[in-house]
């Protein structure tokens, strides 16, 4: 018997491919499959082609206009339910007479939110008198008074003299 010597040059002119392993496939039964417009091969989600920069700018413009349409009819809305809401009621303990219009208001908040609706406190409103947002300034009327003294004075009412 006459056995082959391997040789370091054999080893290095034929290196070894490395053996990939099948595997048989197996079967899987066939599911029924009902009426049905399906294939039965899965379909790939198709992306969408990237945006270009006009589509984005129209995208953007169209957003800007709803929110600015958004916005009008907020404005609307608030000011539906402030003409529909009622007056302050007062709890007759104090009212508040103009000297300037001769009016009498029956309180202190009254009378300032009265005064800004009407539009006569504009000038105090520009200075910023009234903080960033007038209308829901509570403690307006004392404001008010520190900057007009003499225009406004407290009426005796029938609650008051008991």
């Amino acid at each position: 018997m006459v056995t082959k010597k391997s040789t370091a040059k054999e080893k290095v002119s034929k290196p070894e491919e490395p053996q990939s392993q099948k595997t048989p496939p197996t079967e899987t039964p066939p599911t029924p499959q009902k009426e049905s417009t399906t294939t039965s091969k899965p379909e790939k989600p198709s992306t969408p082609p990237p945006l270009t920069m006009k589509q984005l700018h129209q995208e953007l413009e169209t957003i800007k206009q709803v929110v600015s349409e958004h916005a009008q009819s907020i404005i609307q809305l608030q000011e539906t339910l402030a003409r529909k809401r009622k007056p302050v009621a007062s709890n007759g303990k104090v009212q508040i007479k103009d000297k300037q219009t001769d009016m009498v208001y029956p309180s202190k908040n009254n009378a300032y939110q009265s005064l800004l609706k009407s539009g006569e406190l504009k000038s105090l409103v520009d200075k910023g008198m009234f903080g960033p947002d007038p209308e829901k300034n509570t403690f307006g009327w004392y404001a008010l008074v520190r900057e007009w003294p003499d225009r406004f004075e407290e009426v005796a009412t029938a609650q008051n003299n008991k």
